[in-house]
């Protein structure tokens, strides 16, 4: 079996849409910001993850693991309408497992204020 190998994802401007697919790992058939197309699915490792704000006003996100195009009570992952001071950012540190059926949605108050970037793992599911 192959090495994981290190990936960067992004950066994303958010929308204002808070059910926008950010990122989502690769299957037979595609995938949401994870690098093109494979022959074989995969998961993702994220290790990392910070959003900008590029702008001189304070602005505010939201992200959720779930299906595709949803954010339901409970799956809440980061910055539930979370603020980003003026010109600064907000890191998150630790490890999540995104499989080919978890798909990172999310949003922010204000329309392209807000950047996402992140750093992980992609492996080969097996």
């Amino acid at each position: 079996m192959a090495a994981n190998k290190n990936i960067r994802i992004g950066p994303v401007a958010l929308t204002t849409t808070l059910t926008t697919n950010i990122l989502n790992p690769q299957t037979l058939t595609g995938g949401v910001s994870a690098g093109g197309t494979s022959n074989t699915a995969t998961y993702i490792l994220i290790r990392h993850i910070r959003i900008a704000n590029k702008t001189a006003s304070a602005a505010t996100f939201s992200l959720w693991i779930g299906a595709t195009g949803s954010n339901v009570a409970g799956t809440e992952f980061m910055g539930t309408a979370q603020s980003v001071p003026a010109n600064s950012y907000v890191d998150w540190y630790g490890m999540i497992r995104l499989d080919t059926a978890d798909f990172l949605v999310g949003g922010a108050g204000t329309t392209t204020a807000l950047t996402f970037e992140a750093e992980g793992e992609i492996g080969v599911a097996g």
